[in-house]
């Protein structure tokens, strides 16, 4: 899938994702389910995959 954004869109993405990823530490490091720390770091992992494309 290719998305077309423009400069100012991809700069709102990229804030959006890094709040995002910041919380998402967070709520990692907060859990005691493996499993749902797992689902996390899958979530992050897809997260920072769209951030780096981004630049």
């Amino acid at each position: 899938m290719d998305v077309q954004l423009d400069e100012s869109q991809a700069a709102v993405l990229v804030e959006v994702l890094d709040e995002i990823l910041g919380d998402l530490s967070i709520e990692i490091a907060g859990t005691d389910n493996a499993e749902y720390r797992a689902a996390l770091n899958r979530r992050r992992d897809h997260l920072r995959a769209v951030r780096d494309q981004l630049g």
